[in-house]
């Protein structure tokens, strides 16, 4: 990898310790976040050789089982279902009878269509135990294929909601019947098309023939059962109506009698409206009392105006003077006068004529008073029957109130009773409408439901041969893409260097490809391939950039588990230090299974553990390497108590006199951190620990525990190196993020 690429880090790339200085800058490999769309693919070509298998079995799965399945032949037939307003006759039916909302009744009629009662009806009807397909006889329609869709279906089924299973037998069915209507319903299909009022009811059989006739009769079975349940409908609402209305007639004729007795009982005829006299007598002794007032005050006045009038007076009234009668009489008294007045003129006081003259005048003078006397006397008494009168219609009208009153008293319970008896009356009048019209309405055997097309023979089986193919295909290029992202997501391992940043939250110090082959790939070999060798050098460009200060950097090197590559790691980590001239010294700390000694071909005789129990000194042994600036001491004898060993003085010590002496680079081997605790107890001793992860070999639970247990430890720097990389197996995300094509370019020039 090119120096360029490794000096640019993100900030986020580097992890610190709590109390630890910040990190030198560069040398941390960078980390897209992103993600593309082709590193989707890149999944599918690292699972490559899966893919193509599971598409090539599938595609030969789907071919195989179209082959070798029974063909199966399917009808149609449609059916019209209106809405029930469609039937009902203007001015009869009510519009409460019927759903407001369609959905809820389209919904019920299709479950009609695949309900157990209507297929029993229809497995009767078709005798479907004597059906050769049905009874078992027939050769058997599915294969494995459909054996496993049809194990899928009950899988489904068993996490549907109780509202969507399957409808239980009916208590009368027996086992085989149930069995028939099982598999019927299974054979059948309810479509409703979108948008219409038409329903598509399609049935499976291997017969074509008998697949026509299942569909026809089911679709006729159903017209006929929804006409049937509405005439049922009609004759259940007649006949309970006939029974409400003998009931209801009843009561009206008891409740009719019951007003009658009691009007005789109570002698209150006038109860009735139509009957009332005594409202009316009421009403009319009311008037009647009134207009006799005012006629009595009119007399009245009349009366008053001769009280104590004197004959002489009365003449002289305005009410007697405007008498007919006294007017003509007193007319004739002045003529009587005047008569004698002139005859006085003429004769002398005992003329005869003058005598008869005076004789009249008195004559007429009398007359005058005695009209005079009955003008006054006819006032009077006209008086006197005013009054009369308003006292007999006064006494009359309380008479009639009381009557009232009464009548009042009596009204009370009798208005109950009639209030009941309209009740019931109406009642009986409904009654007898509805029954009218539900006999209308049954007469006229008007159906919603009826067949549009009658289903026809199939001429092709249902999924014909030549649709295998791009079904298996299409199958298998599902399946083909899906099975590598189900391997993809099951696999939790640390894969990538964006698993590092992302998941374990660690600095990305670089990776190392996998060799294969040689078990210890040294970069002192001859055989070592040119991106195993470049990695290294790419690694150690960014040890150099880490580590700028002066003095012995020291370095430890451990992993999660064992297998990972650390001791390989840390020796060829050394070897290239040592080849870019720095003076090296690698540790074999891993006192419970050591094993620098062997890549680098050296005796272990004595070594660190003799060290450290003070039996050796440290010039004793130290061994040469194939490289003169690579020194190495081995872990010497397995030691009973390694952890001690490393946690005591002497180790502090010799690595602290280490430091101050002449190499630029300690390296340190440790054992794993999750099966011993030995690399915990030196990581604050040390300025850095190097991580090695096994590329998808260890799982990211695993790495995150090793690393958190490393990081309590506060160690000063912590960067992980993913080892044991498969660039062929990664080929595109390697190309893509580190350019991995232009160092097969110029190890092809080398």
């Amino acid at each position: 990898m090119n120096s360029g690429s490794q000096q640019r880090a993100t900030p986020d790339a580097r992890v610190k310790t709590a109390g630890s200085p910040p990190p030198p800058g560069g040398g941390i490999y960078p980390v897209d976040g992103d993600i593309h769309l082709l590193d989707r693919f890149a999944v599918i070509y690292r699972y490559r050789a899966i893919a193509i298998s599971v598409l090539i079995l599938t595609t030969l799965a789907v071919m195989i089982q179209s082959a070798t399945a029974v063909p199966m032949y399917r009808a149609h037939a449609r059916i019209l279902i209106e809405d029930e307003r469609s039937t009902a006759i203007p001015g009869l039916n009510s519009e409460s009878q019927f759903f407001e909302d369609p959905e809820p009744y389209y919904n019920t009629q299709y479950k009609i269509l695949q309900g157990r009662d209507l297929a029993r009806r229809v497995v009767t009807k078709l005798q479907l135990h004597a059906v050769p397909e049905f009874n078992g006889t027939a050769p058997s329609a599915r294969t494995w294929l459909t054996i496993v869709g049809g194990f899928a279906d009950r899988a489904r089924g068993l996490f549907r909601s109780s509202s969507t299973t399957q409808e239980a037998p009916a208590a009368g069915e027996t086992p085989d019947e149930s069995a028939l209507v099982d598999t019927f319903i299974s054979r059948l299909l309810v479509e409703p098309s979108r948008g219409t009022r038409l329903v598509d009811v399609s049935f499976q059989s291997i017969d074509p023939q008998f697949a026509a006739l299942a569909a026809n009769a089911l679709a006729q079975e159903y017209v006929s059962q929804n006409l049937q349940l509405k005439l049922q409908s009609t004759d259940n609402m007649l006949q309970w109506l006939a029974q409400e209305l003998a009931s209801q007639q009843k009561k009206v004729q008891a409740t009719e009698a019951a007003l009658a007795n009691y009007r005789d009982k109570q002698n209150a005829m006038s109860l009735d409206d139509k009957q009332n006299i005594v409202l009316s007598r009421l009403n009319k002794l009311n008037d009647d009392v009134v207009g006799a007032k005012t006629r009595k005050a009119q007399k009245e006045v009349l009366f008053n105006q001769i009280r104590g009038l004197t004959p002489t007076e009365l003449g002289k009234a305005s009410v007697i003077a405007q008498n007919v009668q006294v007017a003509a009489a007193q007319a004739r008294v002045q003529e009587a006068q005047g008569e004698r007045v002139r005859l006085a003129q003429r004769y002398g006081e005992r003329h005869p004529d003058l005598l008869k003259a005076t004789a009249n005048v008195q004559e007429a003078e009398r007359v005058y008073l005695l009209e005079v006397s009955r003008a006054a006397q006819s006032i009077k008494n006209e008086y006197d029957t005013t009054v009369l009168e308003e006292k007999t219609y006064a006494q009359n009208l309380n008479a009639a109130k009381a009557d009232a009153q009464d009548l009042s008293k009596k009204s009370v319970d009798y208005n109950l009773m009639e209030r009941e008896a309209n009740s019931n009356r109406q009642v009986y009048q409904a009654l007898l409408q509805r029954e009218n019209e539900l006999r209308v309405a049954g007469n006229s055997r008007a159906n919603n439901v009826r067949i549009v097309d009658n289903a026809e023979v199939p001429k092709t089986p249902d999924g014909q041969g030549q649709r295998s193919w791009p079904i298996g295909i299409a199958l298998g290029l599902v399946l083909a893409v899906a099975v590598p992202f189900m391997l993809d997501y099951i696999n939790d391992t640390i894969k990538t260097p964006e698993d590092v940043a992302r998941q374990l939250k660690v600095p990305f110090l670089g990776l190392v490809p996998s060799v294969r082959g040689d078990k210890y790939p040294l970069l002192a070999s001859s055989h070592v391939p040119h991106d195993f060798g470049e990695a290294f050098r790419s690694l150690r460009t960014v040890l150099l950039s880490q580590y700028e200060a002066a003095g012995t950097k020291v370095v430890l090197f451990t992993s999660a588990q064992p297998l990972e590559g650390k001791t390989t790691t840390a020796v060829n980590m050394a070897m290239a230090l040592a080849y870019g001239g720095a003076r090296v010294l690698v540790i074999d700390a891993d006192m419970r299974r050591p094993g620098l000694h062997r890549p680098l071909r050296l005796t272990n005789d004595r070594g660190l553990s003799q060290v450290l129990v003070g039996q050796a000194r440290v010039r004793d042994v130290i061994q040469r390497t194939v490289d003169p600036n690579l020194l190495a001491i081995t872990a010497g004898r397995v030691p009973p108590n390694p952890s001690e060993l490393l946690t005591s003085e002497r180790m502090k010590t010799l690595l602290s006199n280490l430091a101050h002496g002449p190499f630029d680079w300690i390296v340190i081997d440790t054992p794993p951190v999750l099966a011993v605790t030995d690399a915990v107890v030196v990581a604050p001793l040390v300025s850095g620990v190097v991580f090695v992860i096994g590329a998808e070999m260890t799982r990211r639970r695993l790495a995150e525990r090793a690393i958190g247990t490393v990081v309590s430890a506060r160690p000063r720097q912590v960067a992980v190196v993913l080892n044991k990389v498969d660039f062929v197996r990664n080929k595109y995300y390697y190309s893509r993020y580190y350019g991995h094509q232009y160092k097969n370019y110029y190890a092809e020039a080398i």
